[in-house]
């Protein structure tokens, strides 16, 4: 097969299309990839740029909006470059990004999860048990909450949802409730404090002027990107999502995938747990707060799409950043803080409707226009 011939690939997943280079000729893969298929092909330079360019456009306006932002407020606000003030945004934020990293695996296949405020909950409990109770040292105590959030959410999540092939919002809705209902009995509805000077400083702390949430947050990200991109997981991860079906015919397991992200997502809230306990010194059984839609605004922002097999770590990265900046300018012009609320509401809208628009092919102006004539 020469080079420009294409090749349709049975599954018909979204970009399961492509080139064949001629012969001896390496080729590089674009986009997601399933096992036993065709992948995607272009060669050369141009071909590494294009490649480039194509999955910069996802997050594209998350970046530009995130850029604009930084010039007005680093313009007009004396502050907003302090380290004071850089230090309290990484922080305060670093939360959201543990569990956006968790929300966007569940939507690159598709899904969702809802419960990941309650799993907050829970890691912070976990740690009221094992430090305060159990005595056990704040290090082991952490790794074990960690880990008890990840079974929780492979097995309560995973499990219904891949397993059982119950609907993830109804499921994970059910997981909020339950988990939320069980933390509030447990702690009788108040805030219980967690003598650990270690979890404080790794909630407030910092090494030299960066903060270790923040260090935490870097570590997670490598984690996520190495788990998505350079694994056969990760790669199954973008199959499940783009095309279950094709995915299972190539030998992907689609319900064992499944629970293995709901674990994953798991994980990421219980340690976005341990660093919001460790922020208070605390287990609170709001930590969680309505974290799951903002983080889902911040992703989706980023360009990840509800439809699944869309979305990468560094356009979550940006859209995270926008809401975080956004909320400090919110705060040092001295506007209310409701007017986070809105403004992260307003973002989620407006990113369900571009992603909308974008996959029905809305957006395209080509033809759109009647008054143009065709070349």
């Amino acid at each position: 097969m020469t080079e420009g011939t294409v090749r349709e690939t049975p599954g018909g997943l979204g970009d399961a299309r492509g080139f064949r280079p001629a012969g001896g000729e390496r080729a590089e893969p674009m986009g997601g990839f399933v096992p036993g298929q065709v992948a995607p092909f272009v060669t050369g330079r141009s071909g590494v740029a294009r490649r480039a360019g194509r999955g910069m456009r996802e997050y594209l306006g998350a970046l530009t909006t995130l850029l604009i932002l930084v010039v007005i407020l680093g313009s007009t606000e004396p502050g907003f470059f302090a380290v004071g003030n850089v230090q309290n945004v990484l922080e305060t934020n670093a939360p959201l990004f543990l569990v956006s990293i968790g929300i966007l695996f569940t939507l690159i296949s598709a899904g969702f999860d809802l419960s990941v405020g309650s799993m907050m909950a829970v890691s912070g409990w976990m740690l009221v048990i094992f430090i305060n109770d159990m005595h056990l040292s704040p290090l082991l105590a952490i790794v074990l909450a960690v880990l008890c959030c990840g079974a929780i959410g492979g097995v309560l999540n995973g499990i219904s949802i891949g397993v059982l092939k119950l609907n993830f919002f109804v499921t994970t809705l059910g997981a909020l409730i339950l988990l939320q209902g069980i933390i509030e009995v447990a702690s009788g509805g108040v805030t219980t404090p967690i003598s650990s000077s270690f979890l404080s400083t790794l909630g407030n702390g910092t090494v030299g002027t960066v903060p270790i949430s923040f260090l935490i947050c870097v570590g997670a990200l490598i984690v996520g990107w190495f788990v998505l991109r350079k694994t056969t997981f990760g790669r199954a991860v973008y199959s499940v999502g783009g095309n279950p079906e094709a995915a299972r015919l190539s030998g992907v397991s689609v319900s064992w995938t499944l629970v293995g992200v709901y674990a994953f997502s798991g994980l990421c809230s219980g340690l976005a747990g341990v660093v919001a306990a460790g922020r208070l010194s605390a287990a609170t059984p709001t930590a969680g707060g309505a974290i799951e839609l903002t983080s889902a605004a911040a992703v989706l922002l980023g360009g990840a799409s509800l439809a699944g097999g869309v979305g990468k770590l560094a356009g979550m990265t940006c859209g995270v950043l926008v809401l975080a900046v956004l909320a400090n300018g919110i705060n040092l012009l001295g506007l209310s803080a409701y007017w986070q609320d809105v403004v992260t509401g307003a973002v989620l809208l407006i990113a369900i409707v571009l992603d909308r628009a974008h996959k029905s092919g809305s957006l395209k102006l080509r033809g759109a226009l009647p008054w143009r004539r065709s070349s």
